[in-house]
């Protein structure tokens, strides 16, 4: 048992460490190399929250579908983990319109 457990760890040590990159709605690819990233299991709207905390750069799977949101503040993804209704808070405050949002991101 603890021969195959150390045999197991070498094994994963010297697995190389593959990064994500992901495609969001908009077609543009996104690698999550330095997001920190939650599966989230609470909300029927959201599926996955991605942050980077030093480019203020959100990703979320929402509705099954990868979307990038620009200038997202720490404060604001705090919110959205912690609220009620994270499909609420996200379709209220942070989702884009039509017509674009506070949050699109600029190439």
């Amino acid at each position: 048992m603890v021969r195959a457990l150390a045999v197991l760890l070498a094994q994963l040590a010297a697995a190389p460490i593959v990064s994500e990159t992901v495609e969001t709605a908009e077609r543009h690819l996104v690698d999550l190399a330095t997001f920190e990233c939650r599966d989230i299991t609470r909300s029927t709207v959201l599926q996955r929250v991605c942050y980077d905390r030093a480019r203020q750069d959100l990703v979320v799977i929402a509705d099954g579908a990868y979307g990038r949101y620009c200038g997202v503040t720490a404060e604001t993804v705090e919110r959205l983990l912690g609220a009620p209704s994270m499909g609420q808070f996200f379709n209220r405050n942070i989702r884009r319109e039509a017509g674009g949002s506070r949050y699109d991101c600029r190439a």
